[in-house]
């Protein structure tokens, strides 16, 4: 199950590689959680990574953002390699990810949590800061103001002064997308962001995830559980079981996949349509 998914259409196929995993697995111990996972993403994808619980996806995630080191393969970010470098580098290299619980800083204001994401390009030096130059003081006003146009686009300029902890639940996930956004990604990670959504919540997350898409360029991998964010949304799917690529293709492909439906009714009941 390596390379890309039969039937690529060619436009996507002539876009630019953003993201190239290679060989990639992960021992922890003696527990395999990763094996010989393969994995291309083109400029402009969206593409989900599904699997039944414990099949290995977050852990995928967290190898290609630095969490972990593989114990074996290679991760190509535009061309550079990534593994062995923290996570911090790998962010202003341009990945942004969000995790499967929110994690925000929920005793400050909606609006310093974006202003945090904005710092890492803020233009000053540690100097300035301390002393409060006309520099410094030039560069937070214009990262005040575009924050604030960041928030609006999401739709929060009205709650910019909340306590981020306060929001509803479908809110404070649309603040950690914005925030993760405000890095001024390339290629965004989704770590399951319709966790505890109501059905209203994920019909609005759904057209905020292509609204996003278009709206910045992004190419997007998503994990998620509801099927039927993933089978609406996504272009091009790679499901994973106990930590092995299984199947890879369209929405439709995957979901009438027997080894598929095998996997996740082996474990679960899951309604794939």
């Amino acid at each position: 199950m390596k390379g890309r998914p039969k039937g690529l259409a060619p436009e996507v196929e002539a876009r630019p590689a953003v993201l190239k995993v290679r060989g990639l697995t992960q021992f922890f111990g003696n527990l395999r959680a990763v094996y010989d996972f393969n994995l291309t993403l083109h400029e402009g994808e969206l593409v989900g990574l599904i699997g039944p619980n414990g099949a290995g996806k977050t852990t995928v995630f967290n190898l290609i953002t630095g969490v972990y080191h593989p114990t074996e393969g290679s991760i190509h970010f535009q061309g550079v390699d990534l593994v062995g470098l923290p996570s911090y580098e790998i962010i202003q290299m341009g990945i942004a990810r969000t995790f499967q619980n929110i994690r925000l800083f929920s005793d400050l204001t909606v609006l310093d949590n974006v202003l945090i994401a904005y710092h890492p390009h803020a233009g000053y030096s540690l100097l300035d800061s301390f002393l409060r130059n006309k520099r410094f003081q030039q560069k937070e006003a214009e990262m005040m103001a575009q924050a604030q146009d960041f928030l609006a686009i999401f739709g929060l300029d009205q709650r910019q002064n909340d306590i981020a902890g306060s929001l509803p639940y479908g809110l404070q996930r649309r603040l950690e997308i914005a925030r993760a956004l405000a890095t001024r990604p390339q290629l965004l990670i989704l770590d399951e962001p319709a966790a505890g959504m109501n059905p209203q919540e994920i019909d609005q997350l759904m057209e905020l995830i292509h609204f996003i898409r278009d709206r910045f360029n992004l190419t997007i991998l998503l994990v998620e559980h509801r099927m039927r964010l993933v089978m609406n949304i996504c272009e091009w799917m790679t499901v994973v079981d106990f930590g092995e690529v299984i199947a890879r293709g369209q929405p439709a492909e995957v979901q009438n996949n027997g080894q598929v439906i095998e996997a996740y009714l082996g474990r679960q009941t899951v309604d794939l349509k």
